[in-house]
């Protein structure tokens, strides 16, 4: 089992500003297939779901950390929710995520939600730890999952937890629809 600490292309800088994001939708509309997200909120911290830092990922397009409260007005918003909503969006655990990325702007149309993909599929355990070992044999580090993530800047440390958050996505996407399909429970 290989233990990842950073994602294998590394972790981005945090987009803070109009034009980082703009990049972002940029290099997001030329990858292909689907978009792996995710969402840091402080809810043990804070009286909200409020998102603190969104996730994204895209083969050909790209490991992006958004600041949401940076860029709250951003104007490239809207363009990248048309992006995230033209294909299949990947979650982890979407019950979660969806109210704070739709408080963004955020809206995914498609979903693939890996968490339950995988309880359909019977697995035993189906957190995303627990998945990247069984499925991907890869071991997270998943000591900051619990920090507060309204706190700025952000640490290192936490960046980079963030970050394989999405980084596996895809890959963990792939495996439970293979699983799936296999038992003829993909649809």
């Amino acid at each position: 089992m290989r233990a990842l600490v950073v994602p294998d292309q590394g972790t981005p800088e945090v987009i803070t500003s109009d034009e980082a994001l703009y990049n972002c939708v940029a290099q997001l509309q030329r990858g292909s297939g689907p978009i792996a997200v995710d969402a840091e909120r402080a809810s043990g911290f804070r009286y909200s779901s409020r998102a603190y830092l969104i996730q994204l990922y895209r083969r050909d397009g790209g490991l992006h950390l958004i600041d949401p409260i940076a860029v709250a007005s951003s104007p490239a918003i809207p363009e990248l929710n048309q992006v995230i909503q033209s294909c299949e969006t990947i979650i982890h655990a979407s019950t979660q995520d969806l109210p704070c990325l739709r408080e963004f702007g955020i809206d995914p149309k498609i979903l693939f939600d890996t968490e339950l993909g995988a309880r359909i599929a019977g697995c035993e355990r189906v957190g995303l730890g627990a998945l990247c070992e069984s499925l991907l044999e890869l071991s997270l580090a998943k000591e900051h999952s619990a920090v507060d993530w309204s706190i700025r800047p952000l640490a290192q440390e936490w960046l980079d937890y963030a970050a394989l958050d999405v980084a596996v996505l895809v890959d963990l996407r792939d495996k439970i629809a293979e699983l799936l399909e296999s038992q003829n429970k993909l649809r």
